[in-house]
């Protein structure tokens, strides 16, 4: 009997050791996978269609992990948060982008990382210990859906009925105008002859012109010289004749300034004295005119005898 009770306490320590070291190489390997790994966040703010859990991530262009899973955000479902499985040693910073890439033109979306500048800290946990969450940028497909919507807004404002009955018009003012011109056909083959003669005659009259002043500058420069030369000499004569009259003025200045101050004021006089003489004369002149003997000998003239005549 005690034979067999140290048999099972054998054996049930050996289990007991076995399972305690199974349990222990499921926690250092469970240790040693979390180390190697870490946890991230991303959050678009646009749909990721063919993006699914597993997917892979990418920095730049290097696979360091997967995406573990994929929901909506519970404030806003037009956003989606995307956890990523990284290795450790992937050097994510805090300016490093994340966004939506294609393996090629017909592959599978995929995450690619990019950025990430050498003397930018590394992004860590929050002191909550929330997983970090990486910042994104539009991709390429986003931007290509964006111009794509933007130009088929633009299209249908384009071709709205309005301007599709503009065109319409302006192509029938088109035809309508073609068709008047063709049937003026003659009518343009003429314009177009005498547009060409008068050109020709424009030509001509132009090469005479420029003949013309050519000749013209010829003898514009053979005469210049001279009448440079006489406006010079008359100059020089104006200057002569102005230093003379300057000379005359001041030899003469005390005559003329003494004619300024006292002849001046004598000539009002005079000139009153005058305009009473010219006064007196013509009073003089109409008594002359009028009886001139009565003015002259002081008395009216003689009367004229008349004789009687005889009574009948």
């Amino acid at each position: 009997m005690e034979t067999k009770a140290n048999y099972v306490l054998i054996g049930a320590f050996t289990i007991v050791v076995t399972l305690f070291l199974l349990l222990f190489a499921l926690w250092a390997a469970k240790y040693s996978s979390e180390k190697s790994w870490r946890e991230y966040a991303v959050i678009f703010n646009e749909p990721v269609t063919g993006l699914s859990e597993g997917s892979t991530v990418q920095y730049n262009g290097i696979g360091v992990g997967t995406v573990q899973q994929l929901s909506l955000a519970p404030d806003d479902p037009r956003r989606v948060i995307a956890k990523l499985r990284l290795q450790a040693d992937a050097p994510v910073k805090t300016d490093t982008r994340a966004k939506l890439s294609l393996t090629g033109i017909t592959g599978t979306p995929i995450i690619q990382l990019t950025g990430g500048s050498p003397n930018s800290p590394r992004l860590a946990e929050s002191s909550n210990g929330d997983v970090p969450i990486i910042q994104t940028e539009a991709s390429a497909l986003q931007n290509i859906a964006d111009t794509a919507n933007r130009l088929v807004a633009r299209l249908d404002q384009v071709l709205s009925d309005d301007n599709v009955k503009h065109v319409s018009n302006t192509l029938a003012n088109i035809e309508s105008l073609t068709g008047s011109i063709a049937d003026q056909r003659g009518d343009l083959r003429a314009l177009i002859a005498n547009a060409k003669k008068s050109s020709e005659q424009l030509n001509q009259t132009l090469a005479t012109t420029n003949k013309a002043v050519e000749s013209v500058d010829r003898e514009l420069a053979q005469k210049l010289p001279g009448i440079i030369a006489k406006l010079d000499s008359t100059l020089t004569k104006l200057d002569s004749a102005a230093t003379g009259a300057n000379g005359i003025l001041n030899d003469n200045r005390a005559a003329i300034s003494s004619f300024a101050n006292d002849g001046l004021a004598q000539l009002g006089p005079t000139l009153g004295e005058l305009r009473s003489l010219v006064r007196d004369l013509r009073r003089i002149s109409d008594r002359l005119e009028g009886n001139p003997t009565r003015y002259l000998l002081g008395r009216d003239a003689a009367k004229e005898f008349e004789p009687e005549k005889p009574a009948r």
